[in-house]
């Protein structure tokens, strides 16, 4: 994996916790299983999908892993505040799993392929892990379609230089769209990919909040170094573009609408 492109501040780690609550409807109302299987979570993260997983699925048992000390540690206290016990967390690289293969009934990513440099040799490598028969769910956005309102010219540059430093790193910000042909050509079964979006807009001034003052603006926010170090976009009109992303929660007339895809596999 290389250079994770939002970086491991405190900020992105409460950012990545405060997304994962706010799509819990829309990202993970079918995220639950049979109970007492083998669950694992390629690429946890600071847990954030992880908590998720865990108070949804109870009764499972979920091997969370992550190649980031860092993230790992975040992730067990989180955890470990929230009283649940159904966790076991590994720190280790998803291309070099500690495991027996045929291990686990179930494999669940959530925003790791867009940030791995080889995300179908990934695929191909965690097949090895599922028993028989098992399944993987899969779950990454589509930055290109990102569409708010009001619109202005440095909020887009601002947008498409995250973007282009993504591309820069070797990743893929688009990866959503390729779902079915990477699980397809890593010889799963594809059962379904679907789309999971969310639109909102000052009719419902909470989540309008949430997705733009919580998520979007600080996503875009960590890129700002790459984006700056690599000439994509100059600091004034960075500056005047977070300002315009920030300005689109205000009523009366902001809206925003954003595609995630979910997908499932089987092998």
């Amino acid at each position: 994996m290389g250079q994770y492109i939002h970086g491991y501040s405190d900020r992105e780690a409460t950012r990545l916790v405060e997304q994962s609550e706010i799509l819990k409807k829309i990202l993970h109302k079918d995220s639950i299983y049979k109970p007492y299987t083998s669950i694992l979570e390629a690429g946890c993260g600071v847990g954030a999908q992880t908590i998720i997983l865990a108070k949804q699925n109870p009764d499972c048992f979920i091997t969370s892993v992550d190649i980031s000390e860092e993230s790992i540690k975040h992730a067990k206290k989180l955890i470990a505040s929230e009283k649940i016990n159904n966790v076991n967390f590994v720190e280790a690289d998803i291309m070099k799993l500690p495991f027996e293969e045929s291990s686990f009934d179930h494999i669940f990513v959530c925003f790791v392929l867009e940030h791995l440099n080889h995300p179908q040799e990934a695929l191909i490598n965690l097949k090895r892990f599922l028993k028989p028969g098992g399944t993987i769910t899969v779950i990454e956005g589509i930055h290109d379609a990102c569409i708010w309102h009001p619109h202005t010219e440095a909020s887009e540059k601002v947008w498409k230089a995250m973007i282009k430093a993504q591309h820069y790193l070797g990743h893929d910000p688009n990866i959503g769209l390729r779902l079915y042909p990477l699980l397809l050509h890593a010889d799963y079964q594809v059962e379904w990919v679907e789309p999971r979006w969310v639109y909102t807009d000052n009719n419902n001034p909470g989540l309008m909040d949430g997705v733009l003052n919580k998520i979007i603006v600080p996503m875009a926010r960590t890129a700002k170094e790459k984006a700056l170090s690599l000439n994509l976009i100059d600091l004034v009109t960075w500056e005047q573009g977070m300002n315009d992303l920030e300005k689109v929660s205000l009523p009366p007339n902001g809206t925003f609408f954003y595609t995630w895809f979910k997908a499932l596999g089987r092998k």
